[in-house]
């Protein structure tokens, strides 16, 4: 198709070009706006036809089925045609409820005592019991029950607590619980008079465990034994506080604790 000729041209010559146009498809949508007219023009004659059927139909049955008109006002009953019946009531009867007699109780006196109880005087010599027995007196000595076991209350068992014993070497040594220059310093000033008049200086290592509850045991001297500086650093770290334990693999655990205590006598 000319270039030309494409402005004025029909959309379907357009689509169609160099198409087989016989086959079928090309005349369809060519007539396909004047089929649908045609068939919008039918069903409109159709539903108009319908409608004018079924008004007709209602106009005529409606002069058939006027209802006459009765004069309900006027009208009164014959007197003498119709008598009135008096209404009589009808009786029910009502089957009475089974009932008992139960007449209220009444008091009476009670059983008399037939066995009358036993005579204190007779209780001297036998025990109470709640069946006669035949036997020896008593003479106010009530003998003994039946004894089961040896009823000797047994001491509890000491279990055996298993102590671990201390590490000499671990992750992470005991601490003293505060300054301990501090606290070792009030300990020799208690004690200055004599460790001066001792006149030995130098340095005493003092041995202990500090279990991992903080509590200080087998305190000793391991240097200077038998001197004064020596009796005061033990006294001083047995008395002491608390330390704070030592730690291995992160658990707290008893360990052995080196304690240096130096003193020096000034010239």
């Amino acid at each position: 198709m000319e270039t030309n000729s494409i402005l004025t041209a029909n959309i379907l010559d357009i689509l169609f070009e160099g198409r087989n146009k016989e086959y079928g498809a090309y005349d369809l949508r060519k007539t396909y706006n004047k089929r649908i007219n045609s068939s919008l023009g039918i069903t409109a004659f159709v539903i108009m036809i319908f409608i004018g059927a079924v008004i007709g139909k209602n106009e005529s049955g409606n002069k058939s089925i006027v209802p006459p008109i009765i004069d309900f006002i006027t009208s009164k009953p014959d007197a003498e045609k119709e008598k009135i019946k008096p209404l009589v009531p009808k009786v029910i009867k009502v089957q009475p409820t089974r009932a008992l007699a139960y007449p209220p109780p009444i008091i009476v006196i009670d059983k008399l005592v037939t066995e009358p109880p036993v005579e204190i005087k007779d209780l001297v010599n036998a025990r109470i019991d709640i069946k006669n027995i035949e036997g020896e007196n008593s003479n106010g000595i009530i003998p003994p029950a039946e004894i089961k076991g040896s009823n000797i209350i047994e001491a509890p068992v000491k279990k055996e607590s298993k102590e671990e014993p201390p590490f000499i070497k671990v992750e992470v040594e005991a601490k003293f619980n505060g300054n301990w220059n501090f606290y070792l310093q009030k300990e020799i000033e208690k004690n200055i008079d004599e460790l001066t008049e001792a006149g030995e200086s130098g340095t005493c290592i003092v041995k202990f465990v500090v279990s991992k509850d903080g509590n200080v045991s087998n305190v000793e001297a391991i240097t200077m034994k038998g001197t004064k500086l020596a009796e005061v650093a033990v006294n001083a770290i047995r008395k002491g506080p608390k330390w704070i334990p030592a730690q291995q693999n992160g658990n707290e655990v008893n360990a052995y604790r080196q304690q240096p205590v130096t003193f020096k006598i000034n010239e």
